[in-house]
């Protein structure tokens, strides 16, 4: 099984429209509090992981290029991929005034101005000095059939846009919400982030702030056991630092350290991978996520009670 480890990479809108200086936007969202992308780095050397981070470049079209090239100059020189993407909004936004903004969702696009926002983010990506990606998300898997086909068209062979806990909108590829096994679809590769079910008929993502370390390790062993093709996880740059940005979320921090822990001790069996590797996948695998645990969820019920109440107001 291989494993897809992504973060995405990007300045966070929240402090954009709060009117945080541009320093500030970026240091908040890229180095939050010591635990955004050099620390992430770190933590992912130390256990010789493979990551893919996507990277927004839209946010130059408001900052200019440098911040994104920074960040790109800085995962590159670890070893580790960048690949692309796409929050829409900041095709229209202003220093000026911080409640404009373009349309939030790639995917309430129309196929040819999809194209044209993905060509534009493309150059960017590639001045701030990325090599051409071959990969794609969407902003908040904002994505349907037309990213689908506007990508094909532009070369790229992955798209990491599906989410089943973000569908049927704004993650609206025609798929099922269960979707999590790798599975061809207009010309590319869709490799959707991977979900349990944390209820009937409700999903969440495994992804750092949304999961227990307790699921992480479930889901990853579950994955294993019925030999499915590959295990897609999800953070952020900004993900480990409270909202505001000034210090650590000490849950989700520790949750990343645990399961680089974990992905370093199911090497053998889970290696993670870059999508530049171009990893031999079987697709259309009926590969089905992990079940509901009731007690499983309560207590990440009461972690994220904590992290909401104490983490974030803590002083």
């Amino acid at each position: 099984m291989h494993v897809f480890l992504t973060i995405d990479t990007e300045l966070s809108w929240r402090h954009h429209a709060a009117g945080l200086s541009a320093a500030g936007v970026v240091m908040r969202s890229l180095e939050p509090a010591d635990v955004g992308i050099t620390h992430q780095l770190d933590v992912l050397a130390r256990h010789r992981l493979k990551a893919t981070f996507f990277v927004d470049p839209m946010p130059a079209l408001v900052y200019g290029i440098e911040p994104i090239r920074t960040v790109v100059k800085t995962i590159l020189a670890a070893g580790q991929e960048v690949q692309l993407h796409l929050h829409p909004n900041w095709r229209g936004a202003s220093l000026d005034d911080r409640e404009r903004h373009g349309g939030f969702e790639l995917s309430g696009f129309s196929r040819e101005e999809q194209r044209a926002l993905i060509v534009r983010a493309m150059a960017l990506l590639v001045e701030a000095g990325a090599p051409m990606p071959i990969a794609f998300r969407g902003g908040s898997y904002a994505a349907n059939d037309n990213t689908l086909a506007a990508l094909a068209s532009l070369g790229f062979a992955y798209d990491s846009s599906h989410n089943g806990a973000e569908h049927p909108w704004p993650s609206a590829i025609d798929l099922p919400p269960i979707q999590i096994a790798p599975v061809a679809r207009l010309g590319i590769v869709e490799v959707p982030v991977t979900v349990i079910e944390d209820q009937p008929d409700q999903r969440r993502p495994f992804q750092v702030c949304a999961l227990s370390i307790r699921e992480q390790t479930a889901a990853l062993d579950h994955a294993v056991a019925a030999g499915h093709v590959a295990t897609t996880i999800v953070g952020h740059s900004f993900e480990l630092a409270v909202r505001n940005g000034t210090r650590p979320n000490m849950i989700h921090a520790r949750r990343f350290a645990q399961l680089c822990e974990l992905l370093d001790a199911r090497r053998l069996e889970a290696p993670t991978v870059h999508f530049r590797d171009r990893p031999d996948m079987p697709l259309g695998r009926p590969d089905q996520p992990l079940p509901p645990h009731y007690s499983r969820r309560r207590l990440r019920q009461v972690e994220q009670a904590w992290s909401n109440i104490i983490e974030e107001r803590a002083v």
